[in-house]
């Protein structure tokens, strides 16, 4: 399905669960995006795994873990790793970095940092 022009904000991503409803749970979400800034919330995933693919730069991932301990990761170009449903997540960039990502978009939730 076409999408509309993505303007790199959060109400895109808000409405794309809209946009696609008809691919239920099975549905994914393969983005592309370059950071040049720590990310300013968490974010999880409950419907399925989301994987994390490193292909320039250099980003510090973190997983909250269900008892609240933090779980980080430093992905460099080649690097990958794997967002578990449900466990929230964030990233900090020491300069700049891009990354491909595959996402269970279904009910992804947000909060603040």
């Amino acid at each position: 399905m076409p999408q509309p022009e993505f303007g790199g904000g959060m109400e895109w991503y808000g409405a794309y669960e809209a946009r696609n409803a008809v691919d239920g749970a099975e549905g994914r979400l393969v983005s592309q995006h370059h950071f040049t800034a720590d990310w300013d919330m968490w974010e999880m995933h409950p419907q399925g795994d989301e994987v994390v693919i490193c292909i320039a730069g250099q980003m510090v991932l973190h997983q909250e873990r269900a008892g609240g301990g933090v779980d980080t990761f430093t992905l460099e170009p080649g690097d990958y790793a794997i967002n578990s449903p449900s466990v929230w997540h964030t990233a900090d960039i020491a300069s700049e970095a891009t990354a491909i990502f595959i996402t269970a978009g279904k009910g992804t939730q947000h909060r603040p940092r």
